[in-house]
């Protein structure tokens, strides 16, 4: 099944449904662009389209390449669970899940010589549930953390941080100072986390991808390179990970 579920006004993201799973594709409206293209770079599928294209259009487009899409989604990343006996790669070092078995107590890292356990607590049907909290609540610390130390470089304030579960974006801020991050980020060695915070909070000076903003980047990371060429390398098997589903 292919169903449209949202479209952008402006360049955003759309989300999609294939075989009954909502997919977003990030649409990047570009002067540059003569025709419709539709690409699977790390971030996740990207359409591009030419700017004053309709949206009729776009959508049309979309629909003729679903099969195109349909086939290459399931080579992008095996789809992971964050269950028990998964290995979930904490701040980019893996660990084993573990469920305790006991009904009552918070996620615990037990560290091992060999690969180090995350114990969650529950019965197995609630324990992704238990674990996507306790994520989620590691992700804002380190994201809230490395926020704020950048913002306080650009001399720039972020009003409020929150989490969501994109398909293909890592980030976005607005010009009021609130952002939205990626919870996956926590997944990832802890200089990729960093270099997404910087990014979105270079935004609170330069809200473009112009030479000006990467500058800003730069001047609050100047090691910039090496968290964007991670995510370029690794971002489809962190986007793989799924948080756990409506009851569990």
């Amino acid at each position: 099944m292919f169903s449209f579920l949202r479209q952008p006004k402006t360049s955003g993201s759309v989300t999609i449904e294939i075989d009954s799973r909502p997919v977003e594709i990030a649409v990047k409206l570009s002067k540059r662009a003569a025709s419709f293209r539709l690409s699977l770079p790390a971030s996740g599928p990207l359409l591009t389209i030419p700017e004053r294209a309709r949206w009729a259009d776009a959508e049309a487009f979309l629909l003729r390449h679903r099969n195109w899409l349909a086939a290459r989604l399931p080579r992008v990343a095996r789809r992971q669970l964050l269950e028990a006996g998964a290995e979930v790669p904490l701040r980019g070092v893996p660990h084993l899940v573990v469920g305790t078995g006991q009904l009552r107590g918070r996620v615990q890292r037990v560290e091992k010589l060999d690969l180090s356990e995350l114990h969650v607590p529950g019965l197995a049907e609630h324990q992704p549930r238990r674990l996507f909290d306790w994520l989620k609540d590691e992700a804002l610390a380190d994201l809230g953390a490395r926020s704020a130390f950048h913002a306080g470089r650009l001399g720039v304030s972020v009003k409020e941080i929150k989490l969501r579960s994109q398909s293909s974006r890592w980030g976005s801020c607005s010009s009021t100072g609130s952002i939205n991050y990626n919870w996956r980020l926590i997944l990832a060695p802890p200089f990729v986390l960093d270099y997404v915070a910087a990014h979105e909070v270079a935004h609170l000076v330069e809200m473009n991808h112009s030479p000006a903003f990467w500058a800003v980047v730069t001047q609050t990371l100047p090691d910039m390179e090496r968290g964007r060429a991670w995510l370029k390398a690794h971002g489809r098997d962190l986007m793989s990970w799924e948080p756990p589903t409506a009851g569990r």
